[in-house]
């Protein structure tokens, strides 16, 4: 709520209850959810290692203008759109190995919880009824409406919702609670009236119901500051009377395109699974979290091949000079330093831009020796917990280098020669270089 960087003081002793806004399940997953899931999850990761109890909650929403738009346009139902596209969206997350959620939320879930909490603003005298049954909020009933963002009205960039389009609204920014049921459109028949959940309540009526009141950090992209985050602040401190709603609040900055905002307008709309056929997980994953959560990522050919050379050097230090049986007892002092050094920057909002330049230093340092051993694997190894892009298991013999070979051999006779640009890659980060020879392809170390 300051605007600067705090102290982390979870509520209750090493307990931290962390809620990220989740997506709306209605098209396939973009690199923008890439982005912030794998931050998050890394973040998450994080406070794990560091000792803390992190209960993440992420929540669904399986309701929304867009689901029952979508699903109208293909003629099916908006429950089979929703589901088929919540399973994608686990599938993508587990190709990304986001796996840190404890727990995922659907909206509709918690209809019961939301239609308490939109009763008890309007017991409260800060909702109304329109003439139509549906029920907004009246932002003139709450003073401290625009804390979070410093302002109260949209700008080009704000996440926002049809469902909060009115004209028979008080305020030009009251927003809505419960919408009137519409035919065609699903309904649940609560005592409020028909109809269904605004965008907004669903997020309040979760963690109220997992967390209480007040916990202790919110996340989600720039975008959702406001007015998605504002009435989120606005509806639970109504109804509770407590404040703040959160301690910490952690917002990702954008994903852009070549410099461009992604949209599908411009043709440059990526979704998880297109990139992930040309770049593995692990290449992602060091993309995103090289670069500040805060900050604002321009995807470029030229950043993901960055990205990927940079974890090269990683896999071939790993390979060629880590043995984790050798021991390296000299190096505690300059292992010691480097890992003082990296978990002093991520003590600092998480810099991790910071914290990888002090990696790659200790790296540097160390291929000047002729081999790394048992401290130098279980910092890496530390790290890999909460990075999870490192690769460990590779054995420097011919055999597994002619296993890779044969899948290359494999890959390029099917046509398929982005897999084998990837192995040949894979191959070069380990100082093995290939040659594609009359008689079949052949290597040197």
């Amino acid at each position: 709520m300051s605007r600067k960087v705090s102290d982390l003081v979870p509520m209750e002793s090493n307990k931290i209850k962390f809620f990220v806004c989740g997506p709306t399940v209605y098209d396939f997953p973009h690199l923008g959810h890439a982005k912030t899931y794998t931050q998050f999850d890394f973040i998450v990761k994080y406070l794990h290692w560091s000792g803390f109890d992190v209960f993440y909650l992420v929540n669904i929403t399986d309701v929304d203008d867009k689901i029952i738009q979508r699903a109208q346009e293909r003629n099916i139902s908006w429950r089979e759109l929703a589901d088929e596209f919540e399973k994608i969206y686990f599938e993508d997350m587990q190709a990304l190995h986001n796996n840190a959620v404890t727990k995922y939320a659907r909206a509709t879930d918690y209809i019961d919880q939301i239609v308490s909490q939109v009763q008890r603003m309007l017991d409260k005298g800060m909702a109304y009824r329109t003439p139509d049954n549906s029920i907004y909020f009246e932002i003139a009933k709450f003073g401290d409406y625009g804390k979070l963002s410093g302002r109260t009205e949209l700008q080009e960039q704000d996440a926002v919702s049809r469902i909060d389009s009115g004209e028979q609204k008080r305020g030009w920014n009251d927003f809505c609670l419960w919408k009137a049921s519409k035919e065609n459109e699903p309904k649940w028949d609560a005592p409020l009236g028909p109809g269904r959940p605004g965008w907004h309540i669903e997020d309040t009526a979760i963690t109220e119901a997992e967390f209480g009141p007040q916990y202790d950090i919110h996340g989600g992209a720039i975008d959702l500051i406001f007015p998605h985050h504002e009435a989120e602040i606005t509806q639970m401190e109504s109804i509770s009377g407590k404040a703040p709603l959160v301690r910490y609040w952690m917002h990702t900055g954008f994903l852009n395109i070549d410099s461009q905002k992604m949209s599908k307008s411009l043709g440059n709309f990526k979704t998880i699974r297109d990139v992930l056929k040309n770049y593995d997980y692990r290449t992602l994953r060091y993309f995103f979290i090289n670069n500040h959560y805060r900050a604002a990522i321009d995807f470029t050919e030229t950043t993901l091949e960055q990205a990927k050379n940079s974890l090269a050097r990683i896999d071939e230090f790993i390979f060629n000079k880590v043995d984790a049986s050798y021991d390296d007892t000299s190096d505690e002092a300059a292992v010691g330093e480097a890992k003082a050094k990296f978990h002093e920057a991520l003590a600092n909002d998480l810099n991790t831009p910071q914290a990888f330049a002090v990696l790659f230093d200790f790296i540097r340092n160390q291929n000047a020796k002729e081999k790394s051993g048992r401290c130098t694997f279980e910092f890496l190894n530390q790290i890999n917990s909460f990075v999870d892009f490192m690769k460990f298991d590779q054995v420097k013999s011919d055999a597994f280098i002619e296993g890779l070979i044969k899948e290359r051999d494999a890959a390029r006779a099917a046509n398929d020669f982005a897999k084998a640009d990837q192995i040949r890659d894979r191959l070069l980060s380990m100082g093995v270089k290939i040659y594609d020879t009359k008689e079949g392809t052949k290597f040197r170390m």
